[in-house]
């Protein structure tokens, strides 16, 4: 079962999820997958997906899951967990754009390479495991376990 945690700073208690047991963690960012672009599995094998808002230009928009723009609640870094759906991955490198474009735009691209230094810097890399299946309703969020 999980609960939002009772404390008296609000702010901060929605981003707070205490699980049965007393174990917590802080949710730095939320999201659910609104739409699948029609050639997001053309990814798959290159092992990264594309998350972008409503502004994605329209020729990447095939090619991305579509969300809202939702606002981060803290610093996205390494040692945190991506949570796709039921799926957790490690985060092992974040692009100093990432966090950036990801808040104003809803954009960020997710590698599944494992790797712990930046090649691009709206990339989000995450630890080298299968790729989650998505679908519209899919909820993405980063925690600080």
């Amino acid at each position: 079962m999980i609960r939002r945690a009772a404390v008296r700073d609000f702010a901060a208690a929605r981003h707070l999820y205490v699980f049965e047991g007393g174990i917590s963690v802080k949710v730095i960012y939320e999201n659910k997958v609104q739409s699948l672009g029609s050639c997001v599995d053309e990814f798959q094998e290159a092992g990264f997906f594309i998350l972008f808002g409503d502004s994605a230009p329209e020729e990447l928009r095939d090619y991305c899951y579509s969300v809202a723009v939702r606002p981060i609640n803290g610093t996205i870094k390494p040692g945190q967990v991506l949570k796709v759906g039921a799926n957790e991955y490690r985060i092992t490198a974040v692009g100093e754009e990432a966090p950036v474009t990801l808040a104003g735009l809803g954009h960020c691209t997710v590698n599944f390479s494992g790797q712990t230094e930046v090649e691009m810097l709206g990339t989000i890399y995450v630890e080298n495991k299968p790729m989650p299946e998505v679908s519209a309703g899919t909820v993405i969020q980063i925690v600080e376990p």
